[in-house]
């Protein structure tokens, strides 16, 4: 049953884009499965798993308007705990995690299941009571909204993340708009997500020279003098400044292979970063 639920667990979050509520799905499935009457089911393991997917289906349905403060980001995830490391090989990229967003839920969960997991058209078809055609046609539209993002981490560039989480800090510490508009893409975008408690400054910008101007605002105004961590969340480089041992504000960054950053999440809602600290 513990194999099951981080299996499941999987599935959940990277549909619901919350850690949280991904554990409260599979605990409801798991526990109305126990008190099931299983003599009319063949294959526990398909089961339980379509059980969660369609669960956390409707939650996603239910909360797909999410009133924050800024632009709703998905809860991010180390590896680092061991029960996370179980489950970071089928966990998606935190980029892609954001576009996923802009899918419908049906769509998010077909695209999942065959990228993530290898599943067939016909298995995705029994799993959501859909027609092959309709998943292939599914697919189909996901990947086209999808930019060409792998759903599958890459860690050939992992030395350059980390030496442009270094320029990005020293950017930021010395407040310089230039050494940050050097780090950025032209078509940098920049978004901010406060949860329901924080007050975010702008909740998307684009653009190189605005955002360098608004991040050096930021680092100025809020995490000027605080402490620093150097992180991976879902498989992205990340900066974590604190305040009072808790993590304050998170940055997590897309960087491309030239080490030139082409989004930058900045989450301060502390309902998302207190599984980090």
């Amino acid at each position: 049953m513990q194999e099951n639920y981080r299996q499941l667990l999987t599935y959940a979050y990277n549909i619901t884009g919350s850690y949280e509520d991904s554990q409260d799905l599979v605990q409801d499935v798991l526990e109305k499965y126990i008190s099931l009457d299983k003599t009319e089911i063949r294959n526990e393991k398909n089961f339980l798993i379509k059980s969660t997917i369609n669960h956390a289906i409707n939650f996603k349905n239910r909360h797909i308007k999410k009133m924050v403060y800024g632009e709703w980001l998905p809860e991010p995830l180390s590896f680092d705990n061991a029960e996370n490391k179980l489950i970071r090989d089928q966990t998606a990229r935190y980029t892609l995690l954001v576009l996923l967003e802009k899918l419908t839920v049906k769509e998010r969960a077909v695209y999942i299941l065959k990228e993530a997991f290898d599943y067939s058209h016909h298995e995705i078809s029994e799993l959501l009571d859909i027609s092959v055609e309709n998943s292939r046609k599914l697919l189909s539209r996901a990947t086209r909204h999808l930019q060409n993002i792998e759903y599958k981490p890459d860690h050939t560039n992992s030395s350059i993340s980390h030496e442009t989480l270094s320029q990005y800090q020293k950017a930021l510490s010395e407040g310089s708009i230039p050494m940050l508009e050097e780090l950025l893409l032209n078509e940098i975008r920049l978004s901010a997500d406060g949860g329901q408690r924080v007050r975010v400054i702008k909740a998307v910008e684009v653009g190189k020279s605005a955002t360098a101007a608004l991040l050096a605002y930021v680092q100025q105004q809020f995490l000027n003098h605080k402490p620093f961590t150097f992180h991976r969340f879902n498989h992205q480089p990340a900066i974590c400044f604190w305040r009072e041992n808790q993590i304050y504000n998170c940055h997590i960054l897309d960087v491309d292979r030239d080490g030139r950053i082409r989004e930058i999440y900045s989450i301060v809602d502390p309902e998302k970063l207190k599984r980090l600290t």
